[in-house]
């Protein structure tokens, strides 16, 4: 994935300079996840790794610093958590 999210001006900026953009991000599913009900996702983006439950997206996310996510991973892998 890539770790730009794009950018897209909204449909309501009506061409003048008082325009709003919103970036759209690619939200992925765990491996992990084997088709249950107990979905994570996550979006890489450019300075943070965000994470939402799939089953509840309006809820919002949890977003962490690329370092401190991969320190997770980490410290997942090896069975500290």
């Amino acid at each position: 994935m890539s770790p730009h999210a794009p950018w897209r001006k909204s449909s309501y900026s009506a061409g003048n300079a008082n325009c709003v953009e919103c970036a759209s991000v690619a939200w992925t599913k765990s491996s992990h996840s084997h088709g249950n009900a107990d979905c994570v996702e996550c979006a890489p983006l450019p300075t943070f790794i965000a994470l939402r439950d799939s089953q509840n997206p309006s809820h919002g996310h949890l977003s962490l610093p690329a370092a401190e996510w991969s320190a997770f991973l980490t410290a997942v892998k090896e069975q500290r958590l």
